[in-house]
């Protein structure tokens, strides 16, 4: 059937073959792998992407969309037709990664979160919508044009490894800035300090001096040792505050 449809382009679903279903084809990925790699010309197979998991990428097959999922946090800002949307009740929006890309939206800030209740208490912001992180990585964002053109905002734990996230979306975004990530908010949370599991100890080179800072009193456990403080546990007081002191975009 591969044979007949080089890179066919559709989901495994699709797959028309007697006896063969879904379900099969990502059961035996490996075999069929191994087999395909000898019954297909070397032209119509993706020789980069390796290993169980990018089976369909190599053999031409699609791959269940990224979704992305923001909330606006001015009602003033275009949302979805027929969708109400005021102060007190912000639309909150899920979109394949090629539609988000495709938007015309009018934000001037963005502000990225990883944690999920964070994300939805969110306080209003003008010209401003905030994404939930999700660890789908940055790759999908960055195909939005119009995001390069927004002040982004990133808010991670203050910990090792939202440093290192904090870096790697600078890869993609080299102006975003860090939110809540300051010694100052590491400080004056000392009642909520908490454990990282498994730092990380490596040089980051996209941190701004100050964060450069606070990353190496963490990761050379000056403070104490593994110290994590967790996004969720930042006052919503001091959340509110650092917004309203925030500059104009």
């Amino acid at each position: 059937w591969l044979q007949a449809h080089p890179r066919p382009a559709v989901y495994l679903r699709q797959v028309d073959v007697p006896g063969v279903d879904s379900k099969f084809i990502e059961a035996h990925r490996g075999v069929l792998a191994e087999l395909l790699d000898l019954a297909l010309p070397p032209e119509v197979i993706e020789l980069d992407a390796t290993g169980v998991a990018q089976f369909t990428r190599r053999f031409g097959f699609l791959d269940k969309p990224v979704r992305i999922r923001f909330r606006l946090l001015d009602p003033s800002l275009p949302s979805l037709p027929g969708c109400p949307s005021s102060s007190l009740s912000l639309p909150d929006i899920t979109l394949d990664a090629g539609s988000f890309a495709a938007l015309t939206l009018p934000a001037r800030r963005v502000f990225i979160t990883e944690n999920e209740t964070n994300f939805l208490a969110f306080p209003p912001a003008a010209d401003a919508i905030v994404v939930f992180g999700a660890g789908y990585g940055w790759e999908p964002l960055a195909r939005a044009e119009w995001l390069h053109r927004c002040r982004l905002h990133y808010w991670g734990d203050i910990d090792t490894h939202g440093f290192a996230i904090l870096d790697q979306l600078r890869g993609y975004f080299p102006g975003a800035a860090s939110f809540l990530m300051d010694r100052a908010t590491l400080l004056a949370h000392r009642l909520h300090w908490g454990e990282e599991p498994q730092p990380t100890r490596h040089d980051l080179s996209r941190l701004t001096p100050e964060e450069t800072a606070v990353y190496d009193d963490l990761r050379f456990d000056r403070h104490q040792r593994r110290l994590r403080l967790e996004q969720e546990r930042v006052r919503f007081g001091w959340v509110n505050e650092r917004l309203r002191g925030l500059p104009e975009p």
